[in-house]
């Protein structure tokens, strides 16, 4: 009914965050080159939050010179052709008790019904940089 308030917020105060981030984005990083955006982003973390989006970072731009950098809602995100691939959102970003490496639509790894669209991340073992490796080629390829 109208005048009616909900009992629980629309957005959680992580998500509400995450809206501001974007909002910077939008106004202060996108002046900044895509790849000092993303180092911006990672010295601002610790520990193996730190540690892995150095890790990822290197790995995914060691793939291909088509890879460019930006942050997406305040996520080192990796772009072909402007649009987002994948990105490395840290688990202190929604106080997670790990990160995730997440692809968008535009990677198109579509897999018959049903396919992940990101993984849990906790290491950066050598199995973990294959699977992350050949899931990004496989994305660029299909652009």
């Amino acid at each position: 009914m109208a005048g009616e308030s909900r009992a629980s917020p629309a957005f959680s105060d992580r998500e509400r965050e995450a809206m501001r981030e974007r909002a910077k984005e939008a106004r202060e990083f996108k002046k900044l080159p895509g790849e000092e955006q993303v180092q911006r982003k990672i010295a601002e973390m610790t520990g193996n939050d730190k540690k892995l989006a150095l890790g990822i970072h290197a790995l995914v731009m060691g793939i291909s010179p088509e890879i460019t950098t930006k942050t997406w809602y305040g996520m080192p995100a990796y772009c072909v052709n402007d649009k987002v691939i994948c990105f490395y959102q840290a688990g202190s970003k929604f106080d997670s008790r790990y990160s995730t490496f997440g692809f968008q639509e535009s990677a198109q790894l579509d897999e018959g019904a049903l396919w992940p669209t990101s993984y849990a991340i906790t290491d950066l073992t050598e199995e973990v940089a294959k699977k992350i490796t050949g899931l990004v080629k496989k994305a660029i390829t299909e652009h």
